[in-house]
């Protein structure tokens, strides 16, 4: 494992070397695609699972920011897990100040924030929450970004808008990302639809009416799959 071994940042990653498991590692790293030439390519995996990630992350919620740094940049999956967990329970914390500081810290990190679930388990609770109430433009910057990661960071924050009832900016960027080439926005853009149906069923189909026949299927089959199996079987026969 890299890095330094003394001090606290030496005593987390011993802990992370206690709860490794190879078995686990190897069953991540085919479920995280990280063979050549697939998205998370080179990742390297120690077989922690979550609930073993968020506990160490609150034990160590006070770390530096230049330990939350070191462990970012690692190569270590679970490394960068827990710097964005540690993010997120000091985020929840925090004053609007610290907010800021953890917001801008985020965003100058984004491409070690390079796999789906380290973006799925922060971007909504960090950028999300942050620009709640603020102008929005970012997200739009983002959603334009050659990186993937960048570009489901954008539509994965909306889902802090969605839980409180605010689907303009999720369809808005869904629109501008229902042509992305990569199933991993498919999935992201066909989920969030999916949530944003669950509280305005009619936003969602009204979206989808316009848009369904250019959707990618993956896209599709997620924004639809708690359709009832009628309704749904016509949006995949393109009968609607």
């Amino acid at each position: 494992m890299p890095g330094r071994k003394t001090g606290r940042l030496g005593a987390i990653r011993m802990t992370l070397e206690e709860l490794a498991d190879s078995r686990r590692a190897a069953v991540a790293r085919s479920f995280f695609k990280t063979g050549p030439g697939e998205y998370g390519e080179g990742d390297v995996f120690l077989g922690i699972r979550v609930p073993d990630l968020r506990k160490l992350a609150a034990a160590h919620r006070d770390i530096t920011f230049g330990d939350i740094q070191d462990l970012l940049k690692s190569p270590v999956h679970e490394e960068r897990l827990l710097a964005l967990l540690v993010l997120v329970g000091r985020y929840s914390r925090a004053n609007e100040a610290e907010k800021k500081r953890i917001f801008d810290f985020y965003l100058r990190h984004t491409k070690h924030v390079n796999n789906w679930d380290l973006v799925d388990l922060s971007a909504p609770h960090i950028v999300g929450d942050f620009l709640a109430e603020r102008d929005r433009t970012l997200l739009y910057n983002l959603a334009k970004s050659k990186s993937l990661w960048e570009r489901r960071i954008a539509v994965l924050a909306t889902f802090h808008f969605i839980r409180r009832g605010d689907f303009s900016h999720t369809l808005e960027i869904s629109r501008m990302l229902v042509s992305d080439k990569e199933e991993l926005i498919h999935k992201a853009v066909g989920w969030m639809l999916r949530e944003v149906g669950k509280k305005n069923p009619r936003a969602e189909e009204t979206f989808l009416r316009k848009h369904y026949r250019v959707m990618p299927r993956t896209m599709l089959r997620y924004a639809i799959e708690r359709f009832p199996e009628a309704k749904r079987q016509r949006y995949l026969r393109g009968t609607v």
